[in-house]
């Protein structure tokens, strides 16, 4: 789960950690040009979204233009390149992600419809495998 970020002066990452795991200070993006990878401007940042457990922050609300929806972009592989964030996505595809609305948590269900959306893998706990750990203590072997 993500919940977005109101920011504020006293500010401080979760978890005691003085950094963020994408180099990315969430204070510092809101209102920043978000351009796609072949170059082509978004919109602007409106919103940071911070995963609830770490504090780090997974997603960004960028306003793709005057009348349209806020659309939700990945931190983790997109790059702040002089002062402006730089997706590693087509614009189209940016676009055409899902709608929740902005100013929201964003449940488990709704985080995993944008990485599937984006291509990006999550990865599932690993799954036990089923072994023979032998007999009960103090049976015996027929």
């Amino acid at each position: 789960m993500c919940s977005f970020v109101v920011l504020t002066d006293d500010l401080r990452p979760r978890g005691g950690r003085g950094t963020v795991q994408t180099d990315i200070d969430p204070r510092s993006l809101i209102g920043r040009k978000a351009f796609d990878r072949d170059g082509t401007k978004i919109g602007t940042i409106d919103e940071v979204y911070l995963d609830d457990a770490t504090g780090v922050p997974e997603w960004a609300a960028v306003r793709t233009g005057l009348f349209s929806r806020d659309a939700f972009v990945p931190l983790e592989p997109s790059e702040l390149v002089e002062g402006t964030l730089h997706v590693p996505f087509d614009r189209a595809l940016i676009k055409d992600a899902p709608d929740f609305g902005v100013g929201r948590h964003l449940s488990p269900e709704q985080e995993l419809q944008l990485y599937h959306h984006y291509g990006l893998d999550v990865a599932s706990p690993p799954r036990l495998s089923d072994h023979d750990f032998g007999r009960l203590a103090g049976t015996e072997e027929g």
